[in-house]
């Protein structure tokens, strides 16, 4: 069985106090209950950057004005393969919010627990908090 590889572009929306704004997973939806930071699926003819500015302005209501890639990784899923790009965010216009209805809190980078995240994240939530 060919598994497809899903390529998903994830925002670190950071402010000025070090805060990370992340959202919680539907529970219905894969890896639901978990946190994330908010992103998406890349379409087709899409750049990664170009699926980050889309997946935030639709989940969190922001316009990203400036983008750096601090990494990419893959997980392996039992159903599944996903490629990240994880963006950091410390420019937009806007106030992001749950757009989707979904909830959403505002978390001290040095506060972020990995438990709390899809296990695709824990890398990069090591990385975040060495980097404080």
């Amino acid at each position: 069985m060919t598994m497809n590889l899903l390529t998903i572009a994830v925002g670190i929306i950071r402010n000025a106090q070090q805060q990370i704004f992340i959202a919680q997973r539907a529970v219905d939806a894969h890896m639901g209950g978990f946190w994330e930071f908010p992103g998406g699926k890349m379409e087709p003819g899409e750049t990664p950057e170009q699926a980050l500015k889309r997946e935030l302005l639709e989940e969190t209501g922001i316009l990203v004005e400036q983008v750096e890639l601090l990494a990419t990784s893959q997980h392996q899923f039992a159903d599944r393969q996903m490629a990240f790009y994880f963006y950091l965010v410390e420019q937009w216009r806007g106030t992001p919010y749950g757009k989707e209805g979904q909830p959403v809190r505002w978390c001290p980078q040095a506060e972020l627990l990995a438990a709390e995240f899809p296990p695709a994240n824990a890398a990069i939530i090591r990385q975040l908090i060495a980097s404080q």
